[in-house]
């Protein structure tokens, strides 16, 4: 009697069956999560620049932001497809971008929530409360789903490598 544990079959037998069955079936929660953040990064880069205040935006750092949120979702996509094949490397290159999205509150939304600009000979806040809570909220949600998603991942990864291994020897 190799298994002397006091553990009941069938809950071994469930256990078992539930982590052979991610074998063949994706992770989809770590995926949708991933996908779920760029849904979320493309509603602040709609809300941001449709609301242009005189010509505040039109500054060189709009071309940064601009290949920015290019190259997050590309990014963030191919983390959402790799995440979902068990591939854990793609799920550690999403924390380091869930961080970058956290930081960007730092940089347009604060710097557009704290500035005026001259409009028809009258100062106008560029971006008032309304505007920056919603922005602060896309960009919170999309680091945090980005976040649980690399998390899940991680986790998921490490327990189908295991269950391979068991498997094996």
């Amino acid at each position: 009697m190799a298994n002397e544990k006091t553990v009941k079959p069938e809950t071994m037998s469930n256990e078992f069956i539930k982590k052979d069955r991610m074998r063949y079936v994706k992770n989809k929660l770590s995926g949708n999560l991933a996908v779920l953040a760029i849904i979320l990064n493309a509603l602040f880069f709609i809300s941001i620049y449709k609301s242009n205040v005189g010509q505040y935006y039109y500054k060189p750092l709009i071309g940064a932001s601009i290949v920015y949120n290019l190259l997050f979702m590309m990014i963030v996509f191919l983390v959402s497809e790799g995440s979902k094949n068990y591939q854990i490397n793609y799920s550690y290159v999403a924390i380091p971008v869930a961080v970058l999205q956290f930081a960007r509150i730092l940089v347009y939304p604060r710097m557009a929530h704290n500035a005026t600009t001259l409009t028809t000979g009258v100062e106008e806040q560029v971006m008032k409360d309304a505007q920056f809570t919603r922005l602060v909220i896309y960009l919170v949600g999309s680091g945090v789903c980005l976040l649980l998603s690399a998390v899940i991942g991680i986790i998921r990864c490490n327990m189908l490598k295991k269950h391979i291994e068991e498997i094996e020897n």
